[in-house]
């Protein structure tokens, strides 16, 4: 190249301001997203506000990382400990510099992952979640909440039992992230203040520790607590024990078998109606053998015989009214028709005329004595009560 070649094009210089930089410079990195990294904690500190910062270091880089007061929480942050940052990028205008803005700070590693869930189990148990006494679950709920993610083999698994045990039984499903403790919490206490849902399922297929982590959240044990609603849990596989099953008031292996836990089986309640209803009209019939029995033991004029005889025929026909009509309304007019033939029947029963003082005498031979005339001196005579009888012997007639 000689002095009289062109020299090479260079980029136009911007001229910027410090303020329009730092916009530009937020802006950029705004434009990155939602981020999870991994490093090591250095040189964690707690701001009097509650805020709390440290140095996120990797082999050969390093960042600043902020967790704001109302996440600490969700923050496990020890010196020098691996963790993964979940987070946003933001730029400090104060001090012209980058930092993560951090969501959550989890450990990485299964020991580090037991020891986090161990510290909030026992500050679980000493508030007495662990121990609390647990909801029963409704036989017969009106609604039945799910959450759970999109995947559809969760709520696909849910769905087949529904279809197998009750089909078309009243299900409300609530998808949410799995892996954002806060998302499932916002489900869950989405379907608590639902009307109708009388208990909550939380689903979600299996995953390693680090993926089930959500679930061994503090505060969404304390929500599961919190609800009105009785909780079963169905996180993983049968092997894996999230923390919020320590909490809930059913743990199941699978989401197939919490669907099975609280969706009613049609085909047993059906049955089971059947059988109480047969019950009903065994014991009815009894009644009235029963009834019919007492009467034929006592010995009626041709009045008292044929008022027994119609409400013995009057009760005959109410039973078999009951053919006619279904279960559930048969038992109602039964019991009234019940109750007034028995009234009628102890109404003209002799036996309430003895109770009054009077007395049946009988010759010998059984036949009811009816006029003096028809005994004799000497004559053995029996003598019903309404409490038990009496041998009596005729010792004056006087006609």
């Amino acid at each position: 190249m000689t002095l009289f070649d062109a020299a090479p094009e260079r980029s136009p210089v911007r001229r910027l301001s410090l303020v329009r930089l730092s916009a530009e410079i937020a802006r950029s990195l705004t434009s990155i997203g939602k981020i999870a990294v991994e490093g090591e904690v250095h040189q964690p500190k707690a701001r009097p506000n509650g805020r709390m910062y440290f140095t996120l270091k990797d082999r050969a880089a390093q960042v600043s990382v902020t967790v704001p007061a109302a996440r600490t929480k969700r923050a496990w942050v020890v010196d020098g400990q691996r963790v993964q940052v979940t987070g946003v990028l933001s730029w400090d205008n104060s001090w012209g510099r980058m930092q993560l803005v951090a969501d959550e700070v989890v450990p990485v590693g299964a020991g580090a992952v037991a020891a986090m869930i161990a510290e909030a189990r026992s500050r679980l148990r000493a508030d007495g979640l662990l121990d609390r006494p647990r909801r029963r679950l409704p036989r017969l709920p009106t609604s039945i909440g799910v959450v759970c993610g999109s995947e559809a083999a969760v709520r696909a698994d849910i769905e087949s039992v529904v279809a197998a045990r009750f089909p078309g039984y009243p299900m409300v499903f609530r998808e949410v992230t799995m892996t954002s403790s806060e998302a499932v919490m916002e489900g869950l206490r989405d379907l608590d203040l639902r009307s109708g849902v009388d208990v909550i399922i939380l689903a979600r297929g299996g995953g390693d520790a680090t993926q089930l982590l959500p679930f061994s959240d503090e505060e969404l044990c304390r929500a599961i607590c919190a609800t009105s609603t009785p909780v079963v849990a169905a996180i993983g596989h049968e092997g894996d024990r999230p923390l919020c099953d320590e909490v809930v008031d059913l743990r199941c292996g699978t989401p197939s078998l919490a669907a099975a836990a609280v969706v009613p089986d049609r085909d047993a309640l059906l049955a089971e109606l059947a059988a109480s209803w047969t019950r009903a009209e065994t014991a009815i019939v009894r009644r009235l053998d029963d009834a019919q029995h007492r009467l034929g033991a006592v010995d009626r004029d041709r009045a008292v015989t044929a008022g027994v005889e119609r409400a013995a025929d009057r009760l005959a026909r109410s039973v078999g009214r009951l053919e006619l009509v279904h279960p559930r309304r048969r038992l109602a007019p039964a019991a009234t028709a019940l109750a007034s033939a028995r009234r009628e029947m102890d109404a003209l029963s002799p036996v309430r005329v003895l109770e009054r003082g009077y007395a049946v005498v009988r010759a010998t031979d059984g036949a009811v004595l009816r006029s003096a005339a028809d005994a004799a001196t000497g004559q053995r005579v029996d003598v019903q009560l309404a409490s038990g009888r009496l041998a009596a012997t005729v010792e004056e007639v006087t006609p």
